[in-house]
């Protein structure tokens, strides 16, 4: 039998001993030769003592696969089988800037929505554009994982201006689907919920457990205070009316849209802090701890304190995905995708976030039968339109289409707040943004 080899891009990074994990738990699903962990130069300290603790980890389970650290990204792709991306290019640093930078104009700072959002997708999509092209010479049959945020946005620009095989993947819906399981006792294995939207845009339309349908009881569950959220979300108890008028389970990120103001005030109080503040800058700390508790020789495991950076569920959702791919299941998972008409509201080109069959093919989207619901449509589009600009401007250097994307976002008030905040982040981002010039 074929030996896998894996290559994983952002080798250094804190989730990797997760990624580990999930490859270790499936080693009689998957017959991996070699895990390849690239970074880069800057990242080698993180990369040498995660990857001395993914050797610790491979070795603890008694498997025979190489582990190879390495800065040649080359190298790593060349004949892999899979190649899983989970960089994040300019660091935590360039994250605390995304998270502050929209604030001084009142507009709501974050990583993956908003301005924020917008910066890294600028940075991160000419890289991923190269990755790609390595990708096409190297290893041109190899499927490109990605788990790299924005990952939506990252995923339609790798679909829309490269001829790679590539799905995104986030840890929200299966996050999601934990979540409900827990809130009512039940297996998670049994919970199903019918996803649609886009990347953190991502809408519950019904939940089940087997063939009971609990939307109504999830939404119950909901105003009564359970939990439905993330690590680096405020989890804000959403409002009950706007719940039973909306029908539907909204994922964490919804809050950004449909609690703006209360967030916003919140990023206010966080970033007067002074350093330390805000998520990006918590965050950094306790990757700090993290990787203090990966040096020690004696640690064979993933550490329980990863589960506090918030990339819970990330080596089910991934090397799952990957899984089922190679062994060609026929399973449902939630990934990002093509639309190819899923979504008849939406691009037929464009990248939405849904349920799919994935077997050796890759993703195969489970039609939606009725029209996508007036509740969520409006907000779906004209994130997707932002999206669908913002792709186009990091991948040409587009200035004008730069703007356009701020202007239709729907947490950026009006074209005078999108010149300055275009302004701002071509400004402190501008060794990052070399396609501008």
């Amino acid at each position: 039998m074929k030996k896998l080899k894996i290559a994983i891009i952002g080798g250094g990074s804190s989730y990797t001993p997760e990624i580990i994990e999930g490859f270790i738990k499936r080693k009689d699903e998957l017959p991996l030769g070699e895990i390849y962990l690239v970074d880069i130069e800057a990242g080698e300290e993180k990369l040498n003592i995660v990857g001395s603790l993914a050797k610790r980890m491979v070795k603890k389970a008694g498997l025979d696969i190489d582990v190879v650290l390495t800065l040649d990204r080359r190298e790593a792709i060349k004949g892999a089988d899979f190649v899983v991306t989970q960089f994040r290019v300019g660091g935590l640093e360039a994250r605390a800037r995304d998270e502050r930078f929209p604030l001084k104009y009142d507009v709501l700072g974050q990583e993956t929505t908003g301005p924020g959002g917008f910066a890294k997708a600028l940075r991160t999509i000419p890289v991923m554009m190269n990755i790609c092209k390595d990708i096409k010479e190297l290893s041109p049959e190899a499927w490109l994982i990605n788990f790299t945020n924005p990952s939506g946005l990252v995923t339609e620009a790798i679909n829309k201006y490269t001829d790679i095989k590539c799905i995104g993947l986030c840890n929200v819906p299966i996050h999601m689907k934990m979540d409900i399981a827990a809130m009512l006792d039940v297996d998670s294995k049994d919970v199903y919920v019918d996803f649609i939207g886009l990347n953190h845009l991502v809408w519950g339309r019904k939940a089940y457990v087997k063939e009971k349908d609990v939307t109504k009881l999830v939404i119950e569950k909901l105003q009564d205070g359970a939990s439905l959220s993330m690590k680096n979300i405020s989890d804000l108890k959403w409002d009950g009316d706007f719940l039973n008028a909306l029908g539907m389970i909204p994922c964490p990120y919804h809050r950004y849209f449909y609690m703006t103001d209360r967030l916003l005030k919140e990023e206010k109080e966080a970033a007067k802090q002074g350093a330390g503040g805000t998520r990006a800058e918590i965050v950094k700390k306790v990757e700090e701890r993290l990787f203090e508790l990966y040096k020690d020789e004696n640690l064979q495991e993933k550490p329980k304190e990863l589960e506090k950076r918030g990339g819970a569920y990330y080596s089910d959702a991934a090397v799952s995905l990957i899984s089922a791919i190679y062994n060609d299941k026929k399973e449902i998972h939630t990934v990002n995708t093509l639309n190819k008409g899923t979504v008849k509201e939406l691009p037929y080109d464009s990248v939405i976030e849904t349920n799919c069959l994935i077997d050796r093919r890759g993703a195969t989207p489970l039609n939606i039968k009725e029209e996508v619901p007036a509740e969520i449509l409006g907000l779906m589009q004209a994130v997707k339109s932002y999206e669908v600009l913002a792709a186009e401007a990091a991948v040409k250097g587009d200035k004008q289409k730069a703007l356009l994307a701020l202007s239709v976002h729907p947490l950026v008030p009006s074209v005078s707040v999108a010149k300055d905040l275009l302004r701002d982040l071509l400004e402190i981002n501008k060794e990052y943004l070399t396609q501008f010039k």
